[in-house]
């Protein structure tokens, strides 16, 4: 079960509505077991039943917490590396086992390749759960000692398929007491809706056209149909991923709670650290507090940061998918992040603005060839295709750009802050309308928004869950 499905919207939702609201409000503990029941059943509709996976995560991590956040310093060791060696030997295992075994087969050893199915979402549970027992033991979060408040921060439904990745101190006191409004409920439901929009309207389209040129060979492709291809699953990844996003940040609101902004425009960047700053902040803030910093940061000698750089990359491409193209878009991440911060960076800093952006955009898009390639050989002949060295034009992108035009200019206006541009706009203007404005236009766009997104879903079936393999 996805967000946008109609059985998601009018079966799970309407249901989980009924039976939460008509529990008083001073019931919170009848509430947050509703909650965690229904995060429960929505995790076990998503295909392969793995709920025993996500039920032992919750056991590991809750004792691992209570352990370190023991007085002896045995027992808080015991926890922090118990609950990291079994949460992490979990999400090895299914992720990553299969990987390494066709490697070692590959080599000519004989080694059975495991078929494992991957549960879906085990990464952000996986993260999740080990950052509350890595900061208990640190002391920045309080032990929770009642189980289900634990469970309920693990397994809540709106962030534990594709994230955002959710600290516990930032919803700590919002699992204990919340206060759920109306007006709360409302912003909830036009951030879910602006969220609904954009992966039905925008990410789909982009979709449709990235699939369509990457079932290519890259050998034969024209120099133009290989950056249309290059810019489609650009919009096509940012879209997908921010819309869940702001689905996800919307439930919460819904209930109670607020997580924080996980994606914040990267495609205004100045630079690939910037863009690193505004995408996925939620996986690039627990990288740096719990692998970077723990391994000395950027408070050491060149060659030892770029050592930790190269750790969190690694670990980053894994994280994303076990295959080497992952690896090797890490890869690429370290070089251009490197290379700004101990070569090019201060030149690029002195250049014009837009060439700035030309020049951030241009390597994510290369990055993100790579990061969509079915194998490494098919991501340089693709490189290669964009360099201009492939086949000869044929209309295909001619085709693409005009089928879709409505689709292409929405997503580049989409990735600017057009509204919090608009919104300062009226900010800044007094008298009734602008004030009505500012008040119900957020509110009309997100029911149009609902009205087509929910004509796409009733008439459309291309409607893909790019987060599997997390």
């Amino acid at each position: 079960m996805v967000f946008s499905s109609l059985i998601f919207l009018l079966f799970f939702l309407t249901a989980l509505y009924v039976c939460y609201f008509i529990v008083p409000r001073r019931w919170r503990w009848l509430r947050n077991c509703v909650l965690l029941v229904f995060s429960l059943f929505f995790y076990r509709c998503g295909g392969a039943d793995y709920l025993p996976l996500l039920l032992a995560s919750i056991l590991i991590n809750y004792l691992g917490g209570l352990l370190a956040a023991s007085e002896r310093p045995a027992l808080r060791k015991l926890g922090l590396w118990g609950a990291a060696a079994l949460g992490l030997g979990l999400l090895g295992w299914f992720k990553y086992a299969g990987f390494a075994a066709e490697n070692l087969a590959a080599l000519g050893l004989p080694v059975e390749v495991p078929q494992i199915v991957l549960p879906i979402g085990i990464s952000f549970f996986t993260f999740q759960g080990l950052s509350y027992v890595i900061d208990v033991y640190r002391g920045d979060a309080r032990c929770q000692e009642n189980p289900l408040y634990v469970a309920l921060y693990v397994a809540l439904f709106p962030q534990l398929v594709a994230g955002p990745i959710v600290r516990y101190t930032t919803v700590e006191e919002e699992i204990v007491r919340r206060n759920e409004s109306l007006e709360e409920f409302s912003q909830g439901v036009v951030r879910f809706l602006f969220g609904l929009g954009k992966k039905m309207l925008l990410a789909n389209a982009m979709g449709e056209i990235a699939d369509g040129v990457f079932a290519q060979s890259p050998e034969t492709m024209a120099l133009s149909l290989a950056w249309v291809g290059a810019a489609a699953y650009t919009f096509q990844f940012y879209f997908h991923f921010s819309a869940y996003s702001d689905m996800a940040i919307g439930l919460g609101r819904m209930f109670g709670f607020h997580f924080l902004e996980n994606f914040n425009y990267p495609y205004i960047s100045k630079s690939i650290a910037e863009f690193w700053r505004r995408w996925h902040i939620s996986l690039a803030t627990w990288f740096r507090d719990y692998v970077y910093i723990p391994l000395g940061g950027s408070r050491c000698s060149m060659g030892r940061n770029i050592r930790n750089m190269a750790v969190v990359w690694l670990l980053t491409g894994l994280w994303h998918g076990a295959a080497w193209t992952y690896v090797t878009w890490g890869g690429m991440m370290l070089v251009l992040l490197a290379g700004e911060k101990y070569c090019w960076g201060r030149g690029l800093s002195r250049l014009p603005g837009p060439v700035q952006h030309l020049y951030t955009i241009v390597l994510v898009m290369f990055s993100m060839v790579m990061f969509r390639s079915s194998g490494i050989g098919y991501g340089l002949s693709y490189f290669q295709s964009m360099a201009g060295l492939g086949g000869r034009p044929d209309g295909q992108a001619v085709y693409y750009l005009l089928e879709y035009w409505p689709e292409w200019i929405a997503c580049v206006l989409a990735s600017l802050p057009v509204k919090v541009w608009a919104q300062r706009s009226l900010e800044r203007r007094e008298g009734l309308l602008p004030a009505l404005t500012l008040e119900w236009g957020p509110k009309l766009a997100a029911l149009g928004l609902l009205g087509l997104s929910y004509t796409k879903l009733a008439t459309g079936s291309f409607n893909p869950f790019i987060y599997f393999q997390f």
